[in-house]
């Protein structure tokens, strides 16, 4: 994991405000929720209180863009991975794979939900 992920993992960790290059996170006190912007595009909202995490690649398919996911959800959604095969994005959790989508909601639960 890059050193700015880790930082960007602690700040929703530490529900703090942080900033560095291209990404940041923004904790809002009010909805208990952390979110992340790549580019200043959201990406993910996590909601602290429901442990719930929003994930988009804001119709931006990148390397960068699925790195700083995957660090997203190796920290809150342990087991959750997306990834690419022939151009299309997959959301890989420990028992299914799914497409992957905007907007995608991943839900506490055993196994993770999806909605």
């Amino acid at each position: 994991m890059r050193k700015i992920e880790s930082q960007m993992n602690r700040a929703i960790r530490t529900k703090s405000d942080w900033s560095s290059s291209n990404t940041q996170v923004s904790y809002n006190d009010f909805t208990n929720c952390s979110e992340v912007r790549l580019h200043g595009h959201q990406i993910a909202t996590f909601d602290h209180s429901t442990q719930a995490l929003k994930i988009s690649s804001c119709g931006w398919q990148t390397v960068t863009t699925k790195s700083r996911l995957n660090a997203i959800l190796s920290e809150v959604k342990y087991g959750c991975r997306v990834f690419q095969k022939a151009f299309d994005w997959y959301l890989s959790t420990n028992n299914q794979t799914v497409d992957f989508w905007d907007g995608m909601i991943l839900m506490d639960a055993n196994p993770v939900q999806i909605a």
